[in-house]
């Protein structure tokens, strides 16, 4: 049987729906309520948010933020944040659904009350998925423990981006929303203003409250909690990423490497920052350890019987997504196959501490704002 061509911007019509057996009622939040699905095709939970605002009179109003969620998470890729996987928008009637990632687990707040013994490994999960929403430049604004559940094996996960914004201009840091805050509001709220270092004053709250009421001496990254929590910006850590500098130099010695694992790391991140000669503004880099010791491993059985990587261009966008600059030669293999193994034989805390040392150097190579004409860009 021919099959039939396929026309440009032809639509697309998938006739057999999906069938969900509901399993319970998860909850309700100021723009959806969301129940607990299965698949018993694929044997799978998956969450289900439906557009149902409180207020029957905000309905259009507030479909647009139900819409920008469901933006925000497709663009969104990191470990610590919560999962989409297929929407349902209904526009003319103002309702709609989204489906996605499971955590079966408790809050942040419930669980380090059962497991006090892991809220630094839980504070730097924390940093990571804020600090990668931060790269992104998306306000979360409504950081508060119910947001932050933890799955099995303590796997912190940051859900709900109903009230999510992404920031374009420094107008878009004018304090648009207002909620019960669960703390004293920062002092930038007398001025109108929600911004990156407002949502590192509530993460830093949040873990206050928790060593608090848990009575833990045990946390060990107490001083830059302080400057996290301080009322005024003005003496407050800014950003994720001055904290994210802070744990790496706190953590760093603590973990230790030994002289191969520094040597291993420092040779890659030299020929990376030699091979890169500059990285467009809007570009992002890869946050999770696992896909990237994944891709660079597929890169490299491509390349592995050569001295030298014939395009660096293989190995640079398994680190970089977006546009750069670039020197095609020069790249050995020994110091990619040394790099693949670090991350494979490294824990934890010490993948997050290579990757987050390895951002530092993207981060001080120079940066363009439009594409010119030397190198090679890709």
């Amino acid at each position: 049987m021919t099959q039939p061509q396929l026309r440009e911007n032809q639509i697309i019509s998938f006739l057999r729906n999906r069938d969900y057996r509901f399993v319970r009622e998860l909850g309700q939040g100021a723009c959806g309520r969301t129940i607990l699905l299965h698949d018993d095709q694929i044997e799978e939970y998956f969450v289900c948010k439906k557009y149902a605002p409180y207020s029957e009179s905000q309905r259009e109003i507030l479909f647009g933020n139900f819409v920008r969620e469901i933006k925000l998470l497709h663009q969104i890729h990191h470990p610590n944040v919560v999962r989409v996987f297929n929407y349902y928008l209904y526009p003319e009637s103002s309702a709609g659904y989204i489906l996605m990632e499971f955590v079966d687990g408790s809050d942040i707040e419930d669980y380090a009350k059962s497991h006090p013994e892991q809220v630094n490994e839980l504070f730097m999960q924390a940093i990571s998925g804020f600090g990668y929403l931060e790269r992104s430049r998306v306000l979360h604004r409504d950081i508060r423990p119910g947001n932050m559940l933890i799955g099995p094996g303590g796997h912190l996960k940051i859900i709900d981006l109903g009230f999510g914004k992404r920031i374009r201009a420094t107008a878009d840091f004018e304090k648009s929303v207002t909620l019960n805050w669960w703390c004293q509001p920062p002092g930038e709220f007398r001025d109108g203003r929600y911004d990156f270092a407002t949502e590192v004053y509530f993460v830093g709250k949040l873990f206050e409250r928790i060593i608090q009421e848990n009575e833990i001496s045990h946390f060990n990254f107490t001083d830059v909690l302080g400057r996290m929590c301080q009322h005024d910006a003005f003496g407050r850590v800014q950003s994720f990423a001055e904290v994210e500098r802070a744990i790496q130099s706190d953590k760093f010695f603590e973990i230790g490497f030994s002289d191969e694992e520094l040597e291993a790391y420092r040779d890659f991140a030299d020929s990376i920052a030699e091979r890169i000669t500059k990285i467009e503004n809007g570009s992002k880099y890869m946050d999770d350890a696992d896909r990237i010791q994944a891709s660079l491993n597929d890169a490299y059985r491509t390349f592995m019987l050569e001295e030298f990587v014939p395009n660096a261009n293989k190995v640079l966008r398994c680190l970089v997504v977006g546009n750069y600059y670039f020197k095609r030669k020069g790249l050995g293999t020994r110091c990619v196959r040394d790099f693949v193994r670090l991350l494979q034989t490294s824990s934890p805390e010490q993948r997050r501490i290579i990757i987050a040392n390895l951002h530092t150097r993207l981060d001080a190579l120079p940066r363009y704002s439009a594409l010119e004409d030397d190198d090679v860009p890709f």
